[in-house]
């Protein structure tokens, strides 16, 4: 799929160049696209070395708290959760243990750690699955909740934000946290309303009203705040919570007797490895946006989509980073390619690149999540899951324009 959409955006661009050239005399169209490719694959260099140093830095602190077992702990403490909303998964089954140690490594943002523990834990569910090719009632929930992308610290966001040279790279903090929790939320509901599961038992609401509570002590207090106010409040909130969790590590590790610099300085190397691989697929989709930028392409169907919405009545502001949001459940690559281009042409402190910011913090990669979680134990027939997945980030995106208002607007 990804390779077809990569194909489009060069074809598009092409047939709209010829247009401009015959139909509209502009020969100069040809220019801008050849001077588009060169400058997003200068732009995707410039990226990566900034993400070296950030990426490094953070893979070391997060190699010293999965070695001081906070994953485990954290695993232990959804566990009970899980063992309710899984009522064909038996007590005590690997599996569990599996699930709790993804999501936790997920709301830690470690992102390489998350992946394979997932994999694993889908091959426990497998175990139990009666149809080896149709997917579970139990995976089928560990996949919504996966695609739905709920992370406590996204720290790339705050990473591009910073390479980009925002005032307050953690700004957009609270926004994200709020519309990933929305996205999260209608995840769960979605499957429980077609796996008819039983969320008033003690258990889950001990959960959900503990979670509710604290959105909505969050939601009072923000609430009489003018946006300025908002958007201070939420750079606080970030740099507070990422430096604090950062001491909690480091703390906890030498409290657990952790070896904390050699530690950092394991999870580093893997950090600069794992950085370096990211510029072919960022030099892919950032000189394939910048062709549809410059050709004119993305230009016409926002206008498209924003003659649509002026007719309306509505507010416009929101269509430019629309990009974003569409592609991300594709492609997390592209995604994140558009969310750049977006603030290298609007300012990364504009209102579309704070809201494609926390586009692409708060949805997920859901068609990706599929084809890795579900081909690795190869499931063809996945029911309800997309439809659960896809409803998800709908209201992610919902609620992240939403939030964007309140607190950007």
């Amino acid at each position: 799929m990804l390779n077809g959409i990569w194909l489009s955006f060069f074809l598009a661009a092409f047939a709209a160049a010829l247009w401009q050239w015959l139909g509209m005399g502009d020969a100069e169209v040809f220019g801008r696209l050849v001077a588009s490719l060169f400058d997003m694959a200068r732009l995707s260099v410039e990226i990566i070395l900034v993400l070296v140093g950030t990426m490094t830095l953070w893979l070391g602190f997060l190699a010293i708290a999965e070695k001081a077992g906070l994953i485990r702990v954290l695993a232990r403490v959804l566990d009970p959760l899980f063992r309710r909303l899984m009522p064909e998964v038996p007590s005590g089954h690997p599996a569990l243990g599996h699930i709790s140690m993804n999501f936790a490594a997920n709301i830690l943002g470690l992102d390489n750690a998350a992946t394979p523990i997932g994999i694993k834990a889908m091959h426990s569910l497998q175990s139990l699955n009666p149809s080896p090719n149709t997917a579970s009632n139990a995976q089928i929930l560990f996949l919504v909740l996966n695609s739905s992308s709920l992370t406590l610290l996204p720290v790339t966001i705050f990473m591009y934000r910073a390479q980009q040279g925002a005032a307050e790279p953690t700004a957009v903090f609270l926004p994200i946290l709020l519309a990933t929790t929305a996205s999260s939320l209608v995840g769960l509901l979605s499957v429980a309303l077609m796996q008819r599961l039983k969320l008033w038992h003690p258990v889950v609401l001990a959960y959900l009203l503990g979670g509710g509570l604290a959105l909505g002590l969050l939601l009072t207090t923000l609430a009489g705040m003018s946006a300025q106010a908002l958007a201070a409040t939420s750079s606080l909130v970030g740099n507070l919570t990422l430096f604090g969790i950062v001491i909690a590590f480091l703390a906890i590790g030498a409290l657990r007797r952790v070896n904390v610099y050699d530690t950092f300085i394991e999870g580093a190397k893997e950090g600069f490895s794992f950085t370096i691989s990211l510029l072919p697929y960022l030099v892919a989709m950032l000189v394939a946006v910048g062709a549809l930028r410059a050709s004119g392409v993305l230009d016409g169907a926002l206008d498209g989509v924003r003659w649509m919405v002026e007719g309306l009545g509505w507010d416009t502001r929101f269509i430019d980073a629309l990009p974003t949001a569409f592609i991300k459940p594709l492609s997390g690559s592209g995604a994140r390619a558009l969310m750049i281009e977006t603030m290298d042409n609007f300012g990364v402190d504009s209102f579309p690149a704070l809201l494609a910011a926390t586009f692409q913090g708060s949805t997920e990669t859901t068609f990706y999540v599929i084809a890795v979680y579900f081909g690795a134990v190869g499931i063809t027939r996945i029911r309800h899951g997309l439809g659960c997945a896809l409803l998800a980030d709908f209201a992610g995106m919902l609620t992240a324009i939403a939030v964007c208002y309140w607190f950007f607007g």
